[in-house]
């Protein structure tokens, strides 16, 4: 099936060029998505009536639509209205969007997981609201968060797989691409599938390391 020419000299040159893209969309989105989820669940359950209201209104809304039809609105529908983004810049901005709501969802659980003794006693020594969230109790948030963020994050590397919708040419699309060429769809897509087991193996490893290493003694697996 996989013959050596087809296979080293199409396949895997193509794909590894996908990679690369690949990769720059979901590291930075990765780290930016968990940066704008905590703050979005900090803003979720520290923040003002109003504030809360619309951090639930967005997270409500991102969660409800599926990321395609968010792709497609940014990418085609925005420069209606004067907003032009790159397909690459697009499809990042999407997943950072698409990730934080969900990251949201797990930061503002752990934080409502946090005993309100600790805020108590932090504003008695005279710390103020913002710097009892920021200093105190969203570390320990984030901490607690991050089974389910990780399992995101995997989530994320596999609806990278997406962003050939707006003609940003990753790893899907690049294998899209030589598989409509050449009419070998088996071949192709079952290397392109080993190559999104791999990363996701990979980020596996990567969460469970990090669990382990960020654990908060007494607080779930011993």
């Amino acid at each position: 099936m996989f013959e050596p020419d087809f296979l080293y000299g199409e396949i895997l040159p193509a794909l590894n060029r996908g990679l690369v893209l690949s990769f720059q969309l979901i590291v930075p989105a990765a780290v930016l998505g968990f940066a704008g989820g905590l703050a979005l669940g900090c803003l979720r359950v520290f923040g003002t009536p109003w504030m809360r209201g619309l951090g639930n209104a967005y997270t409500a809304v991102i969660r409800g639509v599926p990321l395609a039809v968010q792709l497609m609105m940014i990418y085609f529908a925005l420069p209606k209205i004067g907003i032009y983004f790159e397909p690459y810049g697009a499809a990042l901005l999407s997943f950072i969007l698409c990730s934080a709501a969900y990251h949201s969802e797990y930061i503002r659980g752990a934080l409502l997981s946090i005993k309100q003794g600790q805020f108590k006693a932090a504003q008695a020594l005279g710390f103020t609201t913002l710097q009892t969230v920021f200093w105190i109790i969203a570390p320990q948030a984030a901490r607690r968060a991050l089974p389910g963020c990780g399992n995101e994050i995997v989530y994320l590397v596999k609806y990278s797989s997406l962003a050939y919708l707006v003609t940003c040419m990753e790893l899907m699309g690049e294998g899209k691409v030589v598989a409509s060429d050449t009419f070998r769809f088996t071949e192709v897509f079952l290397v392109v599938g080993a190559y999104y087991l791999v990363m996701v193996t990979i980020a596996t490893w990567i969460l469970h390391w990090l669990e382990k290493r960020y654990r908060i003694p007494g607080f779930g697996a011993q």
